[in-house]
């Protein structure tokens, strides 16, 4: 390892160019006008993939945008690692928010980041995560330490839902077959208290669509009159919390697992300070479902979220107008044991039910995936505390994390390999948002980590 590391030292600068060059690409998935930025993208991912030293390095075409396949087999009876990310982005809107051009990234200090972060949009998610990987076992290969076989799967479609990658790894089960899957898209807890995700919660999203008269009209000579498909919405959309910020929906918590007090206490123990937090987002006051406090709430509950509406005028000035349309965007974020189709089925029936006269209703469910949870008794749990605790000097604490990445459960349904999140991103880096960063110290610990891994899993599982 001490040639790893030496070799990682002396290549920092070249490892930030090279991630700066793939962070000016601006791979928008959701965007059809980024196709050929896409294809661009993938072809670069290629590149890097070449450079690093893997073999079968290439993009291969889908329905959608391509998933990038590389593999470096060093010997048959070594554990094969799969390496899974993704290298589209989310759309950078609204682009007055950023302080800087989201595609054009430049370092910053910051008060949780006093050596620097790389300010771009996919600086952490999930470009930076991903190339840590890459550099990883660039410096093994170029030292002659890679312990493990690799191989890479890198879609470009993890931020539109992933439609694609099952289909993908289906047909290529024999080019994907591993003992685990790896994946750097989670965080951990601060830069100094390492953590490992073992928990993540599935998705269902959805968006629903309101019309009303077939066309827009004057708001003074039909106002009062005829339904106004924004209130419509906004009264739907307000009734599927009640009073304790429970959802609604029937039949939506009738396979929630309830955690027992001793798992509650465990999940409690990781640190948490509600100032610092509260302090982070600039609010005065939090605010969750009854009887559940922060971590709870983000972790082991399920969730329902507008992400965004839409309708009527929102431009310049005024313009008095009763809208024909209005839609929203609508997130559900499902714990164990909730089945992600089941829940859209659920959500689109209720509004269904509960739409007035006056309009039509639509729903469109546009992903769904199901929870994850890690086993933490697995040499490849083992492997990765390992690897962090020997990087981090310091014990790693077993997170619940409230985002979602489908690909675990299908990964094990497809190829019978547990997935370990070894993320090295903060909850704070902006992600989805304006002005998304990635500090310098976490790529950079990321590339050192990552190698510890590699030995210490071949160790424990032979």
């Amino acid at each position: 390892m001490q040639a790893v590391q030496t070799y990682i030292q002396q290549h920092k600068q070249r490892y930030l160019d090279e991630l700066f060059d793939l962070l000016r690409i601006p791979s928008i998935s959701a965007d059809e006008q980024y196709a050929a930025e896409m294809q661009r993208m993938a072809a670069a991912v290629v590149a890097h993939l070449n450079k690093a030293g893997l073999d079968d390095a290439r993009a291969h075409p889908t329905a959608g945008h391509p998933i990038v396949f590389a593999q470096k087999m060093v010997d048959a009876g070594l554990p094969t690692v799969l390496v899974y990310g993704h290298y589209d982005v989310q759309p950078p809107d609204p682009l007055d928010l950023w302080e800087s051009d989201p595609f054009e990234p430049v370092i910053k200090k910051t008060p949780i980041h006093p050596d620097g972060a790389i300010f771009a949009r996919g600086a952490c998610d999930d470009k930076g995560q991903v190339f840590m990987h890459i550099k990883a076992v660039e410096a093994m290969l170029a030292t002659d330490a890679l312990s493990c076989n690799v191989k890479f799967i890198l879609e470009g479609e993890e931020e539109v839902g992933s439609k694609n990658l099952h289909p993908f790894v289906q047909a290529n089960r024999e080019r994907l077959a591993c003992d685990v899957v790896l994946v750097s898209d989670t965080s951990i807890i601060a830069n100094d208290i390492p953590s490992l995700t073992v928990s993540l919660r599935g998705l269902a999203y959805m968006e629903v669509f309101v019309t009303g008269p077939n066309r827009d009209l004057h708001s003074g000579v039909y106002g009062g009159a005829v339904a106004n498909p924004v209130h419509i919405l906004c009264e739907l959309i307000a009734r599927l919390h009640d009073e304790n910020n429970h959802i609604t929906i029937p039949g939506f918590y009738d396979k929630v697992v309830e955690l027992s007090p001793e798992q509650r206490q465990k999940l409690n123990e990781a640190p948490y300070n509600e100032a610092k937090y509260k302090a982070d987002l600039a609010v005065d006051a939090l605010l969750g479902e009854t009887g559940f406090n922060t971590l709870e709430r983000v972790g082991i509950r399920p969730t329902l979220e507008v992400n965004g509406i839409r309708g009527g005028y929102i431009g310049e000035g005024a313009k008095t107008v009763l809208p024909s349309k209005a839609s929203a965007k609508i997130s559900m974020r499902l714990v164990p044991n909730q089945d992600p189709d089941e829940i859209a089925q659920l959500f689109t029936e209720h509004l269904q039910k509960c739409a007035p006269a006056g309009v039509t209703l639509e729903v469109h469910k546009h992903s769904t995936g199901m929870y994850s949870r890690t086993p933490v008794d697995t040499v490849e749990y083992q492997a990765a505390e390992k690897a962090m605790q020997t990087s981090f000097q310091k014990p790693v604490i077993p997170t619940y994390e409230g985002g979602s990445i489908p690909i675990a459960p299908m990964f094990k349904a497809e190829l019978n390999a547990n997935t370990v999140f070894m993320g090295f991103g903060l909850n704070s880096d902006a992600l989805h948002s304006p002005n998304e960063h990635y500090g310098l110290f976490n790529f950079y610990k990321g590339i050192e980590t990552i190698p510890y891994f590699y030995q210490y899993y071949k160790e424990l599982k032979q």
